[in-house]
């Protein structure tokens, strides 16, 4: 692959620590979530950065197949909530990730095969295709 774009992130403390992107426009703390047994509170953690990374890239892979198929689409939401579980197979962590689709102002149908396409485009899709279980759900 010949890179158009490479972003970079450095990270301090991993998730009760900090990750500032290499321009210094993304700069958090980051935090354990409570769930986990950490402190929680007024930070972010890997997996609120992976919802939104994902769900901004799919989003963007739905408005390019839609603008492909020439359907109009509006007021599109997508929610991607990511989960982390223990790993039967390890006893260590996994992910799994389900995207929560509202293509509003088209048929059902439609909006289906258009969210089923945008799976097979989206990058973050394809990064993940037989590693975690993603769920799409048009709503």
């Amino acid at each position: 692959m010949e890179a158009l774009y490479t972003a970079s992130a450095t990270v301090h403390g991993g998730r009760d620590g900090s990750v500032t992107s290499s321009d210094g426009v993304l700069k958090h703390k980051l935090s354990t979530p409570k769930e986990l047994g950490g402190a929680g509170g007024d930070a972010t953690n890997p997996e609120q950065l992976f919802a939104a990374g994902y769900g901004a890239c799919y989003e963007s892979a739905l408005a390019n197949v839609a603008r492909r198929a020439k359907v109009k689409v509006d007021n599109v939401e997508v929610t991607s909530h990511v989960s982390i579980g223990k790993d039967p197979n390890d006893g260590g962590f996994q992910l799994a990730v389900r995207l929560d689709v509202k293509i509003p102002g088209i048929e059902r149908s439609q909006a289906e095969d258009l969210a089923r396409q945008a799976h097979d485009f989206c990058p973050y899709s394809k990064a993940t295709r037989g590693n975690i279980d993603v769920e799409l759900n048009v709503i």
